[in-house]
């Protein structure tokens, strides 16, 4: 009877885990958006070469620039947050901007596709609560963002600083494109 029992609980094992790889491989096929999301940030006209120079040290977290470090689950999570961050900020008051809405409304159409592929794993690795560094990066993702629109905030919403926190999303989506590359292995 144990052993009965043994065995269906290997077999179940073995079963989520071939589930979960499959996920990740629909991760990373659908994650393909990214490099779409850097085009479309690209379409967008930066300012003068000036406003870069008022540029501030946003401190990025450290997990972002080391995904070789993070386990796939906690990888998830950090793609996750960064999206729903960025979603966050590209839905504010841009006007000043002279960007074209119609670039931003398919960037944010792009972003809320890669949420809703990305959401059922993310369920379902916050359910499992198999995730490590994860529960500490999310915090420091989330002071990241909340610097990055308290300098909006701070300089009125101007193209200036837009262009800066343009300059900054260009470089999520590279750490986005590293996390996701990470997935692979």
């Amino acid at each position: 009877m144990t052993y009965r029992c043994l065995l269906q609980m290997v077999l179940l094992l073995c079963f989520s885990t071939t589930a979960l790889s499959r996920n990740y491989s629909l991760l990373r096929f659908r994650q393909r958006s990214d490099t779409v999301c850097q085009k479309l940030l690209l379409q967008l006209p930066s300012t003068p070469q000036h406003c870069l120079e008022v540029r501030m040290d946003f401190q990025v977290p450290e997990e972002m620039k080391q995904a070789q470090k993070l386990r796939k689950e906690d990888a998830i999570l950090v793609i996750y947050e960064m999206l729903q961050q960025i979603f966050g900020i590209l839905t504010r008051d841009f006007s000043s901007t002279g960007w074209s809405e119609t670039v931003i409304e398919d960037l944010l159409v792009e972003l809320q596709g890669q949420m809703d592929h990305l959401e059922p794993i993310q369920k379902e690795t916050m359910q499992k609560k198999n995730f490590t560094t994860g529960d500490m990066t999310v915090p420091h993702l989330k002071k990241y963002y909340f610097n990055l629109v308290q300098y909006l905030l701070s300089k009125d919403y101007n193209s200036c600083a837009w262009t800066v926190v343009r300059a900054e999303m260009l470089r999520n989506f590279s750490f986005l494109k590293s996390l996701t590359g990470y997935l692979h292995d």
